[in-house]
């Protein structure tokens, strides 16, 4: 990108975790760029609706648009230049002009199991409670410990590690990259090496309009060729599988010597029935592995899987 006065400006959620992630992205631009000052690139907060209503679950209110909606409206008036995006948010068709151009390298990819009554959900006492927000983690909950009971644990990495506190819950799940981004790997009682983690999860993205040349050219250098890889075949799998929040769905793709290892698992929500597939091949066939495995899963389920 050619020298410029214009301020750049980054649209993110307002979370304490959304603005450690948008202020990663800057400083990797800075760092990227010999041109750009701390001063040219500004980050814009905004609030979601998702952010916004706390009291129900977010398969009540639509999905993972809920998180992005604002703030891609930003991009299309104009008044953003980027976004930058925790994958596992976005909905699998990205608004119409927008893509993602960029992912930054992935962070652990793992669910972190935090408690103070008990070292791992595997000797948690029977019968506790287990708070978190995702449909995905409390069926496989149930489907490790059918024992325990779960509930809709809400709210932003803070307000979840304050319920915990209050005793709302006798154990909660978070995603350790977030944990890490925010430098608190230190409430985490263990990782969960178990589970397989939210579909993109650990994995930034940042957004920009189509054909913004000026942009492009921008992200290039901090994008992450392997974490796009890995991370297209698990948004391709999820798309065969027509995915939101309402259905449990998990998904990992690793990448080594150009090949993509895919895993990938659909749960009902009582974790009682679940489909397992995995898929590998070279790395250039990563999104046709993920939507051949989604497509697998959803044969697997049959029609009427998520509706049990």
């Amino acid at each position: 990108m050619t020298e410029t006065t214009r301020t750049i400006r980054i649209g993110t959620r307002g979370s304490p975790l959304a603005l450690a992630q948008a202020h990663e992205t800057k400083n990797r631009l800075l760092a990227a760029h010999a041109h750009l000052r701390d001063a040219d690139i500004e980050i814009v907060p905004l609030s979601t609706k998702g952010d916004r209503v706390q009291d129900r679950p977010l398969s009540e209110l639509g999905g993972k648009g809920l998180f992005t909606e604002e703030i891609e409206n930003g991009l299309l008036d104009g008044s953003l230049d980027i976004a930058v995006h925790s994958m596992k948010d976005m909905p699998t068709v990205i608004c119409d002009g927008l893509g993602i151009p960029c992912l930054l390298p992935r962070e652990d990819t793992r669910d972190a199991f935090i408690s103070r009554k008990a070292s791992s959900l595997e000797t948690l006492a029977s019968g506790m409670l287990v708070g978190t927000a995702s449909l995905r983690r409390q069926a496989q909950v149930l489907r490790l410990r059918p024992d325990l009971r779960v509930a809709t644990f809400r709210g932003n990495v803070q307000t979840r590690l304050r319920k915990l506190e209050e005793g709302q819950a006798d154990a909660t799940m978070l995603a350790m990259a977030g944990l890490r981004r925010l430098g608190l790997e230190h409430v985490v009682a263990s990782p969960i090496e178990t589970f397989l983690p939210a579909i993109a999860q650990g994995a930034i993205g940042i957004e920009a309009r189509l054909g913004d040349a000026a942009m492009a050219e921008l992200l290039l250098p901090i994008n992450d060729e392997a974490t796009h890889h890995c991370v297209n075949a698990e948004r391709a799998l999820l798309a065969a599988l027509d995915g939101s929040c309402r259905t449990p769905i998990a998904g990992l793709a690793t990448l080594e010597n150009g090949r993509i290892r895919l895993r990938g698992e659909i749960l009902t929500p009582d974790g009682r029935e679940h489909h397992l597939v995995e898929r590998e091949g070279p790395v250039s066939d990563a999104a046709a592995l993920g939507y051949d495995a989604g497509a697998e899963l959803k044969r697997r389920g049959g029609p009427s899987f998520f509706t049990t």
